[in-house]
């Protein structure tokens, strides 16, 4: 219940962020139009296209932020046309209006100076005011504004569907090749093909074991049997067990879940571990439940479970490492974060809002003789934009 109420509020913070940004933005531009040499019918005309297109971008962003859009393979066009515009100029404003706001004060601190240095009679007054400057500066700001655009534009089209393998060696206890896989997010920045060709790319790996930890759909059931399907397909020696996310609990229920999970094949390890027999010795997997939605029980998932055999512990949330560590897991996977999706990189220093809400918003981390890893995933959520944060299929050579 808290965590829905702070999921809405959050919802609520960034379509007000976005509504206040364009109505800034929108302002601007009709100062610059204003201002041009166009006649006013022109004028007129190209203030309210503007007004429309802004208008029409932020409703359609707002009703796909909030409302499960259930088309489970979207026609290129309406990625294109739809889709992919709308969220990006809904993105893109807030940081552009952000940049005109710095310019703007940054104006002001300048006009401030100066204006101070001219009473001290330590600044000449100029004779006249210099338009082609003032221009050229207007031009510059706007161009600069323009850059949050391109890049969100960037984040989208090919840094959010550039798929990176990230290759790990580990010590566990038992030689084992593990592909993890997590927030996949099927919806409509997740289509069909896309998910078919990040199945390609896992079974590529050849792993021993798939693992899959959580966030599988976005925002709707109908995305979940599509996505199974694909996972499904992968093979691997020991077999393919997935725990669930936040995202499956605000979709669907617990037994339409588990239904699902169980026609295609894959074990949902819900609180409960299974032992895998191999040639070189025995090793486990065990998964814990969401631990913001379900019911998450660690002793219940290790319960009856030898402590002398290693185990590989699957949880969408990486908060549970701490408790994992003192029961002596060699190894925690995890995800939920996007590594931060959309991240700004300053000297030995990440800023997203994942960086602020946990301490384990990517990476590998230890304690004592204890890993956890937290994948950045494929998927998206709330934007399919994903810049300086993307997306990660992880290999782990375990020994």
């Amino acid at each position: 219940m808290i965590f829905g109420l702070r999921f809405s509020l959050f919802r609520l913070f960034i379509l007000t962020l976005a509504f206040l940004s364009q109505a800034y933005l929108y302002i601007h531009i009709r100062r610059a139009i204003q201002s041009s040499g166009a006649s006013d019918r022109s004028k007129r005309r190209a203030i309210g296209a503007i007004g429309t297109i802004v208008g029409l971008f932020f409703t359609l962003n707002t009703y796909f932020l909030l409302r499960p859009v259930a088309w489970v393979d979207p026609p290129l066009a309406a990625q294109i046309g739809l889709f992919y515009p709308a969220a990006i100029w809904n993105l893109g404003s807030i940081f552009s209006a952000l940049v005109l706001l710095v310019a703007r004060l940054a104006g002001f601190v300048g006009r401030t100076i100066v204006l101070l240095c001219r009473r001290r009679g330590t600044q000449p007054a100029p004779n006249r005011v210099n338009l082609t400057r003032r221009r050229f500066l207007q031009a510059g700001a706007g161009g600069l504004a323009a850059t949050p655009m391109v890049l969100c534009g960037y984040g989208a089209a090919y840094a959010g569907k550039t798929y990176e393998v990230q290759e790990l060696d580990l010590p566990f206890g038992h030689p084992l090749r593990v592909v993890q896989l997590t927030d996949i997010h099927a919806g409509i920045y997740m289509t069909p093909d896309e998910m078919q060709r990040i199945a390609d790319q896992v079974a590529a790996l050849r792993p021993d074991l798939f693992v899959l930890t959580g966030d599988f759909i976005s925002n709707s059931m109908v995305f979940l049997p599509g996505c199974l399907r694909e996972m499904a397909r992968v093979r691997s020696r020991f077999g393919t067990f997935a725990c669930l996310g936040n995202h499956e609990y605000m979709s669907g229920s617990l037994s339409d879940l588990r239904a699902a999970f169980a026609e295609h094949r894959i074990p949902l390890l819900i609180n409960a571990h299974r032992v895998i027999h191999t040639e070189r010795g025995r090793f486990a997997v065990a998964g814990i439940d969401d631990l913001q939605r379900g019911s998450p029980d660690l002793g219940r998932a290790l319960r009856d479970l030898d402590p002398d055999i290693p185990t590989l512990l699957l949880s969408h949330y990486p908060e549970i490492f701490p408790r994992a560590a003192d029961r002596g897991i060699p190894l925690t996977l995890a995800g939920h974060y996007h590594g931060g999706q959309v991240k700004l990189i300053l000297p030995g220093k990440a800023i997203s809002f994942a960086h602020f809400r946990t301490p384990y918003p990517e990476g590998l981390f230890r304690t004592k003789d204890s890993h956890l890893y937290v994948s950045r995933g494929v998927g998206t959520t709330f934007t399919p934009v994903r810049l300086n944060a993307s997306p990660e299929i992880t290999l782990f050579r375990l020994t």
